[in-house]
């Protein structure tokens, strides 16, 4: 297995390299795309390319596997799926298929009050501290659009998840990227850190909002209390509101650091707003629903912009996923948990994963939570203005994606998805 592994990782290097230049990638996938229409609102300039869409229609162009994303090729569980099914063709779907209501589904709200009270160490009120929204992106489109206002800085932990960067310029905010750097001789996902002294320069009088995600998409670091602990400081010391993105809180490993929500430190219950998703909690990722958990104040903001946009989420998705987190909280502890299930069937092929790469002369950076697995790819001499994407299954294709997504400040590293 490995052998061939290791030829399908060569194979797949020497063709990426040889199909690369240091010229634009975009400028030569997208030189015939349609022009901006001079109507656009001076909000979108320069946010009219998605990196997922663009490389999407390259990989059908080519008849090419879409390794990109990572999202997993396993069904949901299959209590999850029933409950969907039913909503569709029971009796209980007359009222099932209709709108409900606007903030969240009462089944779906109610069920994640009972799921995340215990962890927050107090009673989450489902009706005024939740909000359902399309996706994890929902919620964090939410959050810039209701908080944001021109000329705003807001401090992001590098790499970052795509979406941060633009959302925030969409809202008139400046992003502001702090990067985690990666320690010599690093060998997990811990050894990405942050420097304070450059964390603490970020934050100014003008800083409206923080955003960062643990477990971190893409390197798979989970922040550690001391590291949470400093973040916090900063936020009260600038009356700053933090956008802790938690979708893959339950993808933590076993023998990783435990996974601390953000708002459980003191003194921010009342300034983050914790960002969930049924997608990466249920491996559905295609249903598209997420939520926010924060104080009643900061919800209620989130609430004008979704009255305003999207309204009210599917009934039927939100429902079927109630059903699974009442299920799940009752597993919870045991093996069968699909909470704590999901990592253990992913972690043989982490552990395979890292094996594969070193075999190939690449370093792996062996993650403690998430999808992905970062290896440094400086042995090969890859592009240093490169950030590549290879699935763990496959592993026969490297899609070549600009470092924009990631910051400036990084070397050039292969991204492995370890959901399929």
């Amino acid at each position: 297995m490995f052998a061939s592994s290791t030829h399908l990782f060569r194979e797949a290097g020497r063709r990426a390299l040889r199909q690369s230049s240091r010229k634009s990638l975009f400028a030569r996938t997208m030189s015939g795309a349609a022009a901006i229409s001079p109507y656009a609102a001076g909000r979108i300039a320069g946010l009219d390319k998605n990196i997922w869409v663009e490389y999407g229609a390259l990989a059908a162009k080519h008849q090419a596997i879409n390794l990109g994303q990572g999202f997993p090729d396993f069904h949901a569980p299959e209590h999850v799926r029933q409950a969907l099914a039913e909503g569709t063709t029971s009796e209980k779907g007359r009222f099932i298929n209709q709108y409900t209501r606007s903030q969240g589904h009462p089944r779906l709200v109610n069920a994640l009050s009972k799921l995340y009270s215990p962890h927050y160490g107090r009673t989450i009120d489902p009706m005024s501290e939740i909000i359902v929204s399309v996706g994890g992106y929902g919620s964090l489109f939410y959050c810039a659009q209701a908080f944001i206002n021109p000329g705003d800085e807001v401090v992001i932990i590098e790499p970052f998840f795509d979406c941060y960067d633009p959302m925030v310029r969409m809202a008139g905010g400046i992003p502001k990227g702090v990067p985690l750097r990666l320690k010599p001789g690093a060998k997990t996902s811990a050894d990405f850190q942050f420097d304070l002294a450059e964390l603490e320069a970020a934050f100014t009088d003008k800083t409206k909002m923080f955003i960062f995600n643990t477990p971190h998409n893409p390197t798979g670091k989970i922040f550690s209390r001391p590291e949470l602990e400093q973040i916090a400081a900063l936020c009260i010391k600038h009356d700053v509101l933090c956008v802790s993105d938690e979708v893959y809180e339950w993808l933590v490993y076993k023998t990783s650091p435990e996974h601390i929500r953000m708002a459980t430190l003191p003194g921010m219950q009342e300034r983050t707003l914790t960002v969930g998703s049924a997608g990466k909690t249920f491996s559905a990722t295609g249903w598209k629903l997420g939520w926010t958990v924060g104080a009643p104040s900061l919800i209620k903001c989130m609430a004008a912009v979704h009255g305003q946009s999207m309204y009210t989420c599917p009934t039927v998705t939100q429902e079927a996923v109630a059903v699974g987190l009442e299920i799940e909280m009752a597993r919870l502890g045991t093996p069968e948990c699909y909470f704590q299930s999901l990592a253990e069937e992913l972690r043989p092929k982490r552990d395979w994963l890292a094996k594969a790469l070193a075999e190939v002369g690449l370093t792996p950076i062996v993650p403690e939570g998430g999808y992905f697995m970062l290896a440094d790819t400086e042995p090969l001499g890859m592009l240093h203005n490169l950030f590549c994407s290879v699935s763990c299954l496959a592993c026969c294709t490297l899609l070549l994606i600009n470092d924009l997504v990631i910051g400036n400040d990084w070397r050039c590293f292969i991204v492995a998805a370890m959901s399929a």
